[in-house]
């Protein structure tokens, strides 16, 4: 069920935006995997199977993704994720990503509760201790022809409400998705745009408790 036919990994470094240089660049990187959709052209009624055989798609993509930015996992503060499913395939389908995708980066990062939980809609019953990465990954999903692009957001990984962290990334992969494939992207970065200055939350004055999911 699952066949990946490509993987499209963007990486930048930002010095500044029209100011003064920043110290360090905001880096931002995005990885998108091309699979075929095996329900396109029809209606399935039961899709969550593929959901959990995506948990190590989703793995491999994050730990690809960190590689790929060429920064410590310390260094990651904010993530997102998202889908574009090609003419063929219906918008569910792209949100079979959700826990795939979400918590692959979040156990990355060190969370440390049960992804099955959240699965089965239980997140009172999940387990574990949270280390890290406490806050909901932000999400979006499109049908689209090939050479669609998506504004995946980024918000902090451990609080949704960093204002200066609130960023999106444009993620396009050349003549994909096919009407019969979907795109499946994470994103992230090292933190607060660059020349942020609108004020609010601190990622610095988080405390890490699970109120802030």
């Amino acid at each position: 069920m699952i066949d990946i036919r490509r993987v499209f990994t963007q990486v930048e470094h930002i010095h500044h935006e029209f100011g003064p240089r920043a110290a360090t660049p905001l880096v931002r990187g995005a990885i998108a995997a091309v699979l075929t959709n095996p329900f396109a052209g029809r209606y399935e009624p039961d899709i969550l199977p593929m959901m959990k055989l995506l948990d190590p798609v989703g793995l491999d993509m994050a730990h690809r993704l960190r590689a790929a930015m060429d920064v410590p996992v310390e260094r990651i503060a904010t993530y997102g994720k998202g889908a574009i499913v090609g003419a063929a395939g219906e918008l569910e389908h792209g949100a079979l990503w959700h826990v795939p995708g979400g918590y692959a980066m979040r156990e990355l990062l060190g969370w440390k509760g049960d992804r099955d939980a959240y699965r089965q809609g239980k997140a009172e019953e999940k387990t574990g201790q949270p280390a890290n990465a406490l806050a909901i990954v932000p999400s979006t999903k499109k049908v689209g022809a090939p050479g669609t692009t998506l504004d995946v957001p980024l918000t902090n990984i451990n609080a949704s409400y960093v204002r200066g962290q609130f960023d999106a990334f444009e993620v396009r992969v050349p003549g994909a998705p096919a009407a019969d494939e979907i795109v499946f992207i994470l994103a992230m970065s090292t933190g607060y745009r660059v020349h942020a200055r609108v004020g609010g939350l601190l990622a610095e004055d988080i405390s890490k408790w699970d109120g802030l999911r």
